[in-house]
């Protein structure tokens, strides 16, 4: 079905930017890989293809952006709601949300419309989605582009293992999320609150929100989130109002189980396909950007063999694409200009 059409979630602004390409802007249900995907869809049938993969809580709409832009520069642009999210399939079993499932979905997109590789990129929980992709299917991957979340070579021991080792009796987010029901419970119980904070307290302004994070005592996820004084300006309130809209309709169990895959994605992780990641590699984020604070990027060589490149986006937040769209779209079309001739087809 057409997007310009009536409950498009695309805002006004957003579809007056859509230019030659609105006409070609569809959504439609895909069957992949086991699951059943709500995918955005743009530009021209035929064309070297870009997956886009979200993060958590997000929707396919984070990348409402990015997809004319990447369309009106000639790429057939597949941004799907994952699984678990928006108007795609939520499995109930925890381990359908591992690595190789979340990535699997994804190479079903290709299969669908024909295409052999792709150029990947993801932001916050896509970022790792499409570096894993990398390693997991190399043949299906031109170049690869993560958002907020850098590559980082696999650890030694078992992620839950190393954070309970790091923050000890603390307060840690990816802990917190691994017992099933408790904050799917607290996100669950307000929406509107666990978005608006979300999207507030990630941004530039909350410096406090990485300590908070990490300080200890009883409180939940959302309690330790500051509420924003105001809306931030990047964000609409009608944009916001379709956020809290799908996690009011789906909840946020089905993101919450891709965090409780953590370990079992380690073990997945121990012997790819590819040791390392020698595609071109992108990576962009923010320098206000609080997961950065307990996220290293300076291990990226460790595991990206391949042309790399960091860009690094003055006073932006977490919530990159849709904060600095102009910088983050400049940013990729340039690395999408500069993949070797060829390459993209």
């Amino acid at each position: 079905m057409e997007l310009a059409g009536p409950g498009n979630p695309f805002s006004a602004r957003d579809r007056l930017c859509f230019g030659g390409t609105v006409a070609n802007q569809t959504e439609r249900l895909v069957d992949t890989n086991g699951v059943t995907l709500r995918v955005t869809e743009a530009g021209e049938s035929g064309a070297p293809v870009v997956l886009l993969a979200h993060g958590f809580p997000e929707l396919a709409y984070s990348w409402r952006h990015q997809i004319p832009a990447l369309a009106d520069a000639g790429f057939h642009v597949l941004a799907p709601d994952q699984r678990g999210y928006g108007g795609s399939s939520r499995p109930e079993e925890i381990a359908a949300y591992d690595i190789a499932a979340l990535t699997g979905d994804l190479v079903g997109l290709l299969d669908d419309v024909g295409a052999t590789r792709a150029v990947w990129i993801g932001h916050d929980w896509g970022a790792p989605v499409v570096w894993s992709a990398a390693q997991l299917h190399p043949e299906r991957v031109v170049a690869v582009a993560g958002l907020s979340v850098p590559p980082v070579p696999r650890p030694q021991a078992p992620p839950t293992e190393a954070f309970r080792k790091i923050f000890g009796e603390n307060f840690f987010y990816m802990l917190y999320f691994q017992q099933p029901g408790v904050a799917d419970a607290e996100l669950g119980s307000d929406p509107a609150r666990t978005m608006r904070r979300m999207m507030g307290s990630l941004s530039p302004g909350d410096h406090d929100s990485a300590i908070r994070m990490t300080a200890p005592g009883p409180a939940g996820f959302i309690e330790r989130l500051a509420e924003p004084a105001a809306r931030p300006d990047w964000i609409s309130a009608d944009e916001l109002d379709h956020y809290i809209a799908e996690f009011t309709r789906t909840g946020f169990t089905g993101g919450l189980n891709w965090y409780r895959n953590l370990d079992r994605n380690w073990e997945i992780m121990a012997n790819p396909p590819a040791a390392t990641i020698d595609v071109p590699a992108l990576f962009i984020a923010g320098s206000a950007d609080p997961v950065l604070s307990f996220t290293r990027r300076d291990r990226a060589s460790e595991l990206v063999t391949g042309p790399y490149r960091e860009v690094m986006i003055d006073g932006a937040g977490h919530w990159l694409q849709q904060e600095r769209p102009d910088e983050v779209n400049a940013a990729l079309l340039e690395f999408l200009a500069g993949l070797p001739a060829g390459a993209v087809s």
